[in-house]
């Protein structure tokens, strides 16, 4: 397939951008090679090649949640500003 001014105007069409006529004639040549190397890569056997949407394979490794108690109630509570016994005080932010 060869581009020419044409194909440009469509593509840049269907893609909706703006081609200035300067800008094609560097264009040209760039799309004719981009679609020259796709044809060389047309010419190699795929067969027994799944597609691949990601480049690695990866999985999700799940495991059990575990609760644990990293640190007391007291410790957390050291360095708050303003507290009780068991939770932190804030002030108010929403109003009726």
């Amino acid at each position: 397939m060869i581009i020419d001014k044409q194909t440009i105007h469509k593509v840049a069409n269907l893609a909706r951008i703006a081609v200035k006529e300067e800008e094609m004639i560097a264009l040209i040549p760039d799309m004719n090679k981009i679609l020259t190397f796709m044809e060389k890569l047309n010419e190699l056997d795929t067969t027994g090649v799944e597609p691949l949407v990601y480049m690695n394979v990866g999985e999700n490794v799940w495991r059990e949640d575990q609760v644990k108690q990293e640190i007391s109630v007291k410790d957390g509570l050291k360095n708050a500003a303003l507290h009780n016994e068991n939770f932190f005080l804030v002030p108010k932010i929403i109003e009726k």
